[in-house]
Formats: C-alpha cells, sequence, structure tokens
C-alpha cells in the first residue's frame, strides 16, 4: 500500500527529528528543510498534514482510483511527494535538480527518511513527474492553511491578534514562444501531420511516409511569408510590388496548409471507417485541425481582406490555450503572455490564500477574494488593494466584508472619498500595501516567473505548491533565525565562562 511514510526506521536511517542545519547558512535548503522539519516534529501540526496527505492518491480520467490505497502496489510516500515538490518551487529547480537533489544530497535523503550508508534506493527521473503530479490545487490549499496556522502560532503576539492583509496580483507566464497567426497555423498543421503520422505508423497506412518532408515543404512557405513581412523598403514602386508578393506568399502558404488539413480528414476517415478505430482516440487530432481552420480563416480575413480580427476571438497558444495577452502597462514589459494570479499575504508575511485569475480582471476579484479571505480567517481586520481593484461597487461591497477595506479611489475624489483616503490609519495601511510586492518577488525568484507545467490544470497545480513552498520557506526562515540567536547565545555564555 502507499503510505503517508515508513512508520518502521530502517537501519543506519537518521530520525528527522534528529536533522541538524547550518543556522548560518544563507542557502535555501535549509530553511524549507527546517520548515519541513517543524511539521514534522510538531505532534498536531504532523497529524493534520499527513490527514491530509492520505487523500493524495493516483486516479484515472473517470476519477477512479488506480489502485486502492490498502491493497495497492507501494508507491512513493506521500511525505516524500511533499518534500520533493516543496523543494522543487522552493528552489525553483527543473525535475533534473530535483533528482540530483533526492539521489545525492545528504541532508534532503535524510530528510525523505534514507540512511546514508545503507540505503540504495534511487529515484529516477520518471517517477518523480508521475509523483509530483499526483498533487491537486485543492489538496495543496488545504495544507497551505495549515502551515500558515503554524507559522502564526510561531510569530502572532496573542491568538487573537488581528490580521492585516494586502493582495495585489501579478502575471504568471506560461512556457509559450510569442505568437502570431503564422507562427500559430505551423504549429497547429505540423501537430495534425505528426498526429497522423502516427496513426497510420500504428495501424499499417501509408498515407504519411513523408510526413517530415511534408512539414520542410510547411516550414519552406511559412519562412518564406515570414521575410517577406520584414521589408522596409520606403519606394512605393518596390513596396506596392512587395505587397503583391506578400499575398502570393501568404495565399500559397495557406494552400499548402489546406491540402494538408484535406489529407489529415482523409486519413481519418479512412482509419475510422476501414480500420474501426474509435472516434474518442481522435480528440486531439480534431483540436489540431479546428485550430488550424480557425488560423487559416482569420490570416485570411487580416492579411487579404483588410479586416481587424477581435481581441475575444483570438488564440495566443495551441498547446497552452489558457494563456492571456496581458497588458499592465509596466515599463519595459508591454506584454505578457500568462494568466494573472493574486495572492494575499498577512503583516507577518505569509500568503493566506491565492486565486488563478482565468479570464478575470482585478476588479473582477477583489469582493471574491476579501469574502474568501473573511471566511477562512474571521479575525482579518483590513485588507489592502492597489487601484487597479477600484470600482465604485467593490467600494460598497467590501466595506460590508472587512472592517477596514483599504482600496484608492481611481480619478479625482469628492470630499466624503478625500476624507477617508486622508484618516491617518488609512493612510498607514497604502504606505504598508507596498510590502506585498516583495512577497511577489519572492515568488518570481522561487519558480513563479514562468510555469513550465502544461494544461490549466497544471498551472493551477504549480501556482498552488509555489505558494505553499513559500510559506514553507518562511516558515523554516522564523525558525532558522531562532536557532541563530540561540546559537548566538550559546557562543557568547561559552566565551564568558572561558
Amino acid at each position: 500500500m502507499r503510505d503517508i511514510l515508513r512508520a518502521q526506521m530502517q537501519l543506519g536511517e537518521c530520525d528527522i527529528a534528529a536533522i541538524e542545519f547550518d543556522c548560518f547558512s544563507r542557502d535555501d535548503i535549509p530553511r524549507l528543510l527546517r520548515g519541513l522539519q517543524h511539521i514534522y516534529t510538531t505532534e498536531a501540526l504532523r497529524n493534520e498534514v499527513f490527514a491530509i496527505l492520505a487523500d493524495v492518491l493516483p486516479v484515472r480520467a473517470d476519477g477512479e482510483e488506480f489502485v486502492s490505497a490498502q491493497t495497492g502496489r507501494p508507491g512513493m510516500s506521500q511525505w516524500r511527494i511533499l518534500v520533493l515538490g516543496t523543494l522543487r518551487l522552493g528552489l525553483n529547480a527543473d525535475y533534473d535538480r530535483v533528482q540530483e537533489l533526492a539521489n545525492q544530497h545528504r541532508l534532503v535523503r535524510q530528510m525523505l527518511g534514507h540512511s546514508d550508508w545503507a540505503d540504495e534506493h534511487r529515484y529516477s527521473l520518471q517517477t518523480l513527474k508521475d509523483n509530483l503530479r499526483l498533487f491537486t490545487p485543492e489538496l495543496l490549499a488545504r495544507i497551505n492553511a495549515v502551515v500558515v496556522k503554524a507559522g502564526h502560532d510561531l510569530v502572532k503576539p496573542h491568538p487573537d491578534s488581528p490580521l492585516e492583509a494586502r493582495c495585489d496580483s501579478f502575471v504568471v507566464e506560461t512556457d509559450v514562444h510569442f505568437p502570431t497567426d503564422i507562427n500559430l497555423l505551423q504549429d497547429a498543421v505540423r501537430k495534425t501531420i505528426e498526429t497522423s503520422a502516427a496513426f497510420c505508423s500504428d495501424h499499417g497506412l501509408s498515407d504519411w511516409r513523408q510526413s517530415a518532408y511534408n512539414i520542410r515543404c510547411l516550414k519552406r512557405a511559412y519562412r518564406r511569408v515570414q521575410q517577406l513581412k520584414r521589408s522596409t523598403s520606403k519606394d512605393e514602386a518596390k513596396r506596392a510590388a512587395r505587397e503583391e508578393e506578400i499575398d502570393a506568399a501568404y495565399g500559397a502558404y495557406l494552400d499548402i496548409a489546406e491540402q494538408f488539413l484535406t489529407r489529415a480528414r482523409d486519413t481519418r476517415y479512412k482509419l475510422v471507417v476501414f480500420h474501426h478505430v474509435p472516434a474518442e482516440q481522435f480528440t486531439a487530432l480534431n483540436d489540431y485541425i479546428d485550430y488550424a481552420e480557425l488560423f487559416i480563416e482569420q490570416i485570411d480575413r487580416r492579411v487579404l481582406q483588410g479586416e481587424r480580427i477581435p481581441h475575444a476571438e483570438k488564440v495566443f497558444s495551441i498547446f497552452e490555450p489558457h494563456t492571456e495577452w496581458v497588458s499592465k502597462g509596466k515599463a519595459g514589459t508591454p506584454v505578457e503572455l500568462g494568466v494573472r494570479v493574486a495572492i494575499s499575504e498577512d503583516q507577518f508575511g505569509f500568503i493566506l490564500q491565492h486565486r488563478v485569475m482565468f479570464g478575470e480582471t482585478d476588479d473582477q476579484v477583489a469582493v471574491p477574494i476579501a469574502t474568501h479571505l473573511k471566511a477562512c480567517y474571521p479575525r482579518i481586520k483590513s485588507l489592502s488593494f492597489d487601484k487597479g481593484f477600484h470600482s465604485p461597487s467593490n467600494q460598497k461591497q467590501l466595506a460590508e466584508v472587512i472592517d477596514f477595506p483599504v482600496l484608492p479611489k481611481k480619478g479625482k475624489c469628492n470630499a466624503a472619498e478625500r476624507e477617508r483616503e486622508q484618516d491617518p490609519a488609512f493612510r498607514r495601511r497604502k504606505r504598508r500595501h507596498s510590502a506585498v510586492e516583495s512577497a511577489i518577488n519572492a515568488l518570481e525568484g522561487h519558480g513563479l516567473d514562468r510555469c513550465p507545467d502544461h494544461g490549466a490544470d497544471g498551472f493551477e497545480r504549480y501556482v498552488a505548491l509555489a505558494v505553499l513552498g513559500r510559506n514553507i520557506h518562511r516558515l523554516g526562515a522564523i525558525l532558522i533565525a531562532a536557532d541563530a540567536e540561540a546559537e548566538r547565545r550559546r557562543r557568547r555564555q561559552l566565551k564568558r565562562a572561558a
């Protein structure tokens, strides 16, 4: 069965509670491991986290378990999955570095429950990938709430002390190239060819035996259009001739794309009718064909008919379709390709919650964020936002949810609004709001600048794991600082005694 953590220690294994860290190290690994050690050694905290980890089980696409939690084959323990997942995001590491740490780093292996000399267990790369994907955003949010409570127990002067939160959003980029309609069409047709060729290979058809050559022909037509678009000639006659040449290149590019799509549809028909391939297996191929047809239509409308394509109709990646074109007006970063994420941080540096904003803007999420925060943390006294979250309805509704909302108004204020914003308590919390940028910078520096995981589910899981990793890092940093101060006192006492 898949255990949370093996109960019986092995020969040579070090107890997790007995692991010692260099409290003066400035690296992130001791802080992350110290936070994890605190979770393990605090009985009430460990019981809460382990009860949540018990839900980490692989499931099939239909929602059923692959194996029984009681009688199924052994798998990586949930504690090890948590440790390695935290290290992946807390260190901004890829799977190759996580594998190296899990197999070679002494302290990491002790935290995973391995002995120094008697345990020859090694983690393969695919094992790490498969197991670290078992977390769900909901499960990670539950663990994060427990970690935040543990942090508050360490730093809050009194259990009933009020919380003061600040909220802001930033863009987490998706792993996509810069989109243009011609390179998106090339992606869609290329994947159509490759998928069709794979089907033919599996079922003995020869329709796409020259698929590699077909892709080169497609790329040649794409490169021709791409090069002609870069012309900067100022001569009117040359410019007119070049525009005709560009239109001809576009026409040839669209023609060759249409030919390959027609062949792909014919192949799909043969596979269904003559080889009895179930229609469910063509989901990916159908998606690629649909994307290609969409881009052909948009290129025709934009280039050949001179029409402007509405932003709502645009797709920015066929591989990560949740990608959005975000322009927040930042200096040096006119456009970001990704998804907005809003985080709420308290005065102690812990991230209370986050929200992945698929298709949402700041002014649309202010009230839902405040409502959820108040439900999870009833002792929140104030919540600050920047002007991007302002709307007249938000001002009214936030006042009903939060005791002291701090939401500056866009534009000119009337007398009542000016009086509200000049209140000393309002101004003090408004000045402190910029501290949330430090949390955003820490998240971006620890992996949340660009998401390498695929799909909307992978994006949400990656963000949730980054938030959890940041809070465990913060928890460990508090404990490491306390350990360092205790060590300094011990050294001073030894010096006085000598």
